[in-house]
């Protein structure tokens, strides 16, 4: 004999639906309680003022008395005594005269000589390179054409700087070498001017400019006709000699 069992009859059929509807009914109640606020509610305590029948107070008039200002101070009366000048000098009007020119007014014109004009000439100083000018500057005892003339001048430099080359004490003593670059004008009188350096110390800076002052006087070069500056520039190399 088989049983039978009615299937609305089955209490946990719906268990898992119940469970999950009163989980979240659970879940519900927990974030209101949680997101639920107060406030705090200051006690506000109500009185009846009770107001009485004024009294009305006679209030005293007080007079002050008050002193008049004192009368102002007598003026003096000032009588101007007017007395009549006989007029003896004759007092004479001076006329001045505009100095501004009108319409009317002509105007002297004078013719100025060519004798009345001084002319001052102003002597520039022109400098042409030393590789594009025409005549060289012609060092002591250096003779021939510009182009041998060049040669022999760059020859005697090379001379002077070997003869009057001279290492600083304090460079070698701190190990300090290098090339120095000097750059000098030779002016339209022949004389050496101008003399910078670059270099890699102002020691030997120094010791460089000391040589190229020490050149002598040249005849100055020449272009079209004319003594004109020529700047040069030479490198010195300082090197130390290690045994």
């Amino acid at each position: 004999m088989e049983l039978k069992k009615n299937p609305r009859a089955n209490v946990g059929r719906n268990s898992s639906l119940f469970f999950a509807v009163g989980l979240n009914v659970m879940l519900l109640l927990t974030y209101l309680g949680l997101e639920h606020k107060t406030y705090e509610k200051e006690a506000v305590k109500i009185d009846l003022l009770m107001l009485e029948d004024q009294i009305d107070e006679d209030i005293p008039i007080t007079v002050i008395d008050v002193l008049p200002p004192p009368p102002p101070p007598q003026q003096q009366v000032v009588t101007e005594v007017i007395t009549i000048v006989e007029d003896v000098e004759e007092i004479e009007e001076t006329v001045i005269q505009s100095t501004e020119i009108g319409q009317d007014d002509t105007i002297d014109e004078r013719e100025v000589g060519i004798e009345e004009v001084e002319v001052i000439e102003v002597e520039e100083d022109v400098e042409v390179p030393f590789a594009v000018i025409e005549k060289v500057p012609r060092f002591p005892g250096c003779t021939g054409n510009n182009a041998e003339l060049k040669a022999c001048f760059e020859r005697k430099i090379q001379e002077h700087l070997q003869k009057n080359f001279r290492y600083p004490a304090a460079a070698a003593e701190l190990d300090i070498s290098g090339k120095v670059y000097v750059f000098f004008l030779i002016d339209k009188t022949g004389t050496v001017t101008n003399v910078k350096s670059r270099g890699p110390a102002q020691i030997l800076e120094a010791e460089a400019e000391r040589i190229i002052n020490l050149l002598p006087k040249m005849e100055p070069g020449r272009q079209r006709d004319m003594n004109v500056g020529v700047p040069y520039s030479i490198p010195i190399n300082f090197r130390l000699e290690r045994n």
